[in-house]
């Protein structure tokens, strides 16, 4: 591999020969016009995939869009954000503190790229708050005979395209939805029974439960409160949890100096959101990641049907984290539902960040994904993950999504060993 391209925790070596960092959409257009099937384009983000998702394969090229202009363009009127695909959500995040505006949410860390981190439904926490996709009301896109494309919320094919991993076109612009700025407060929590966890992740604005699955209690509840909203600390209490006395990391050998303000100490909403600060390693670095969203309404006995596999998981975790998220209508979003089905009321979300042993982390995905299945859980789509073939039967507009790629790449020229897994 020419350039030795690996992804951000180095799990993952890009088998592309080739990297472009086009400047404008236009020379995103002349790549993809010169593509073919055997010789495919795929978006570059920053890297924070585990998987071969955004590999053209041995014959292709990386695009890498930190080159384009760093647009930001806030019409407060419509309360929507207008931004370039490859911006990283912290700079987005500080712009929009600047001028009085919000994101209604953000992932764990702001350092991943909005177009990444919309084409594969991350999320941050939140039982009333969607992911990041939720909010896009907009999205330009290269597709694949090289047009640029527009689709707007309440097109014919947006809902569809939003969530998409880069099968449709290499993604340019998104304009997202804004709300006023807003204060939250964070205080971290010990001690929360596990089988109280679905209730605690209702407590708050966001909440994110962290454990190592140990037989005894979860290790830590991170609760990120509203500043305007009513205190929940007797409702903390009530759970059993009490205050952490000292600053702390999720992860307990790394440096807590990394992460957001605790204590319950104020801040606005992109200062207390992601777990991690904008100018820190995020996380452990060194590490893999898999996720699995399922329905709100199992989360208790997923929790139990995890924590019989203690044996297999805790040895080679990390960390893991449980979060909320509500319910959309994106078709495969991972928090997608009908509006009268499973998911109607949210998804929880187990995350797992392993030591970075990747055979051995396969055989233990390969067993959650085992266990989890009966809950129909689906696996994030930017994460390791090992039973491709089952993913078409979890989304009931998959093959609505699969003529869309026919329709916006019928050339193949963003196909990939990923999608031809999932059979597109």
């Amino acid at each position: 591999m020419a350039h030795d391209e690996v992804n951000w925790s180095a799990n993952y070596a890009y088998r592309a020969p080739k990297i472009a960092r086009p400047r404008t959409a236009g020379e995103v257009q002349e790549l993809v016009t010169a593509a073919t099937d055997a010789s495919p384009v795929r978006a570059l983000g920053t890297r924070h995939t585990f998987n071969d998702v955004a590999d053209p394969g041995d014959s292709g090229t990386l695009v890498n869009l930190a080159e384009l202009p760093a647009k930001i363009e806030i019409d407060a009127e419509r309360r929507v954000v207008t931004v370039a695909g490859g911006l990283r959500y912290g700079d987005l995040a500080l712009a929009l503190a600047a001028e009085g505006w919000a994101l209604h949410n953000l992932a764990s860390l702001p350092h991943i790229s909005v177009a990444g981190a919309v084409a594969t439904a991350t999320h941050g926490s939140g039982s009333r708050n969607g992911n990041l996709s939720s909010v896009v009301a907009a999205l330009t896109f290269v597709d694949g005979s090289g047009s640029l494309v527009t689709l707007r919320r309440g097109d014919a094919d947006f809902d569809g395209a939003v969530v998409a991993f880069g099968s449709l076109g290499i993604v340019t612009e998104l304009e997202l939805d804004i709300v006023p700025t807003f204060e939250i407060a964070q205080t971290i929590y010990l001690g929360v029974p596990y089988e109280r966890v679905s209730e605690a992740l209702d407590l708050a604005y966001s909440v994110s439960v962290f454990t190592d699955w140990s037989p005894s209690s979860i290790n830590q509840l991170w609760v990120k409160a509203a500043v305007a909203a009513p205190s929940v600390e007797a409702s903390v209490r009530e759970l059993g949890a009490t205050p952490a006395l000292h600053k702390v990391h999720m992860i307990a050998a790394a440096d807590a100096a990394a992460t957001t303000e605790q204590f319950g100490v104020a801040g606005s909403w992109h200062e207390r959101l992601a777990h991690f600060k904008l100018d820190f390693q995020p996380s452990a670095g060194e590490e893999i990641q898999t996720e699995y969203l399922l329905p709100r309404r199992h989360a208790q006995a997923a929790v139990a049907a995890v924590r019989e596999l203690t044996a297999n998981v805790t040895p080679l975790l990390l960390i893991s984290e449980l979060r909320a998220i509500a319910a959309d209508g994106l078709w495969l979003s991972t928090a997608y539902s009908s509006g009268d089905d499973e998911w109607a009321d949210g998804a929880i979300a187990f995350h797992f960040t392993w030591k970075r042993e990747q055979a051995a982390v396969e055989t233990a995905s390969a067993l959650l994904e085992a266990t989890l299945a009966r809950f129909g859980a689906r696996p994030h789509w930017g994460k390791v993950y090992t039973d491709a073939a089952r993913i078409p039967a979890l989304y009931p507009r998959f093959a609505d999504f699969a003529a869309l790629v026919q329709k916006y790449d019928p050339r193949g020229v963003f196909r990939n060993a990923y999608t031809r897994r999932l059979g597109l």
